[in-house]
């Protein structure tokens, strides 16, 4: 593995593979794909969505998992102790997932959007749903902490299932109420949640750990990372545009049919992402993290996981409705916004010193 210093010796974009390199135009590709499809083909979209698993369709939950597997195949679970002794960054990103994130979206979504509740509704549902998913990508492709990252999202993934239904409840219809303002409900439970986090953490997670154990212990630690993991490394990106082209392609005709509104959308979602990643950003350096962990406190406090966010908004206002849109919406700004902002991290990768080493493009692959 090459050290922080070596990395820095050259243009670091310059050393990404090329799938990596021109990420932006693939995944600009696969959006717009998506959308043509659905608009183009008939019937697309129903038959894409007739089978579903907790609310998500089918080809999205293959899509997501085969993108989560090579990432979490990656990890080395002897090292995990090392995080969960990081009282800094354990507090660091409960703080900014489960208070800053979800009152600040509240916050957002009521400045841009008081006029217009559905929308507003499912924004502060899309808040609500932090990151177990795509994050594990972004943090990957800017050389962020494997294992802290691993960390984050299971612990992001106990306090969904927990705390989901109950921040709901208090930003959707206590907060507002104490403020005089317009109060709407929720209706999801915990184990709706946890069949979520089981579907789409638990089966990879455990994919990826059981890939790592039996491979070490049949043909070494250096054939796993050397041969076993350069084959698999690529399809976490192949999963996350083959993801995108069916999200898109499922949702096409809304995006399309209301530009106007996703322009309203659009706006809160930029601020939050902005606020979220640099805040994370600001106090992974102020707390001397060191450039990875930083990285990976940074991402997973500005994802967000929208495919619960996407089900509940679905499960409880309907697929046509407001809610469902402003679901949609979300990745459709997220996944370039995190995507710019993976190069900035790169770029300011060189400003640390003393940095926890990264790893470099050669161990993504």
């Amino acid at each position: 593995m090459s050290t922080a210093t070596t990395a820095e010796q050259a243009p670091v974009v310059g050393k990404l593979s090329t799938l990596d390199r021109f990420l932006p135009l693939w995944i600009g590709a696969a959006m717009l794909a998506g959308i043509l499809l659905g608009r183009m083909v008939s019937g697309l979209g129903d038959t894409l969505g007739a089978v579903e698993i907790d609310g998500v369709s089918l080809p999205i939950a293959i899509g997501l998992l085969i993108m989560m597997y090579p990432v979490l195949a990656k990890v080395r679970y002897d090292r995990l102790d090392t995080v969960t002794g990081d009282r800094k960054l354990l507090i660091g990103s409960l703080v900014l997932n489960w208070v800053l994130g979800p009152a600040l979206m509240f916050a957002l979504a009521w400045i841009f959007l008081p006029d217009l509740p559905e929308y507003r509704t499912g924004l502060i549902i899309v808040g609500l749903a932090r990151c177990i998913a795509m994050v594990i990508i972004w943090n990957d492709l800017a050389c962020g902490d494997r294992e802290a990252a691993a960390v984050l999202v299971a612990l992001n993934s106990v306090f969904q299932v927990f705390m989901f239904a109950v921040l709901g409840w208090f930003y959707l219809s206590v907060l507002p109420g104490w403020l005089g303002l317009e109060q709407t409900t929720i209706d999801t439970s915990p184990w709706e949640i946890a069949k979520s986090v089981l579907i789409f953490l638990g089966i990879p997670l455990l994919a990826g750990y059981l890939s790592r154990r039996i491979g070490e212990r049949t043909k070494g630690r250096d054939w796993y990372e050397s041969t076993f993991l350069p084959k698999i490394g690529p399809w976490a990106l192949y999963g996350l545009l083959f993801t995108i082209v069916i999200l898109f392609a499922l949702q096409g005709s809304q995006i399309t049919s209301h530009p106007w509104d996703v322009a309203r959308i659009a706006l809160p979602l930029l601020v939050y992402f902005a606020v979220m990643w640099g805040g994370g950003y600001a106090l992974g350096a102020v707390m001397g993290l060191g450039y990875a962990r930083t990285t990976t406190l940074a991402f997973t406090a500005a994802g967000n996981n929208f495919e619960l966010a996407i089900a509940v908004a679905i499960a409880t206002y309907g697929a046509t409705s407001g809610e469902a849109l402003a679901g949609v919406v979300g990745p459709l700004i997220e996944v370039p916004v995190l995507v710019a902002l993976v190069y900035v991290s790169l770029a300011l990768r060189k400003r640390f010193t003393g940095a926890t080493p990264a790893l470099t493009s050669e161990d993504m692959k």
